[in-house]
């Protein structure tokens, strides 16, 4: 199904300048729990280790703005970025970076989340990639290198918070009963 997806929704063409990929994370809680952590464009830092404060500038819809102040650690302290999708029908968000003091120029990204069963459960595949410019000095494999180690964390955090709340939710259901 991953190859499936990707090839739906995660096509980007990279020009000789830039680089592109993917990130898939599959995480042990409900579809409408993930969605509800990535559907925040206005609150990146809810699952975003190296976001410590997001602003958006404008109404919360496609075109909306945010400015994000990124934690010490990564080479860049802000980000200005653009909502470009948001389908809560098929899970899908899509953002690109317009501004900010990093190297990351012309980033554009899709995350999708789909559902799934693991262990039993229902669960979610997420999906993020990614196209970027290849900065001066830098191959097309040290920039995807940089950026999928990104993702990758940034997917691991978004697994621990949505499986903290899918269990949270399960503790609350057994209570009622």
């Amino acid at each position: 199904m991953e190859a499936q997806y990707i090839i739906r929704h995660h096509r980007h063409h990279p020009r000789a300048h830039q680089c592109s990929s993917s990130v898939v994370k599959h995480i042990k809680a409900p579809v409408d729990i993930v969605w509800s952590a990535v559907r925040r464009f206005d609150q990146p830092q809810k699952y975003k280790p190296f976001v410590s404060r997001c602003i958006v500038r404008d109404d919360f819809k496609i075109g909306s703005v945010r400015e994000v102040n990124v934690k010490s650690g990564l080479p860049a302290t802000t980000s200005t970025e653009m909502l470009e999708l948001l389908d809560d029908q098929e899970h899908i968000l899509g953002i690109k970076i317009v501004g900010g003091d990093h190297r990351l120029k012309n980033y554009s990204s899709v995350i999708t989340v789909h559902p799934e069963i693991i262990d039993g459960i229902p669960g979610a595949m997420v999906i993020e990639s990614f196209v970027v410019d290849v900065p001066e000095g830098n191959t097309q494999d040290e920039t995807c290198y940089f950026v999928n180690a990104v993702i990758n964390c940034n997917l691991k955090s978004l697994a621990v918070v949505s499986e903290r709340m899918a269990l949270q939710g399960r503790f609350k259901a057994v209570d009622q009963f």
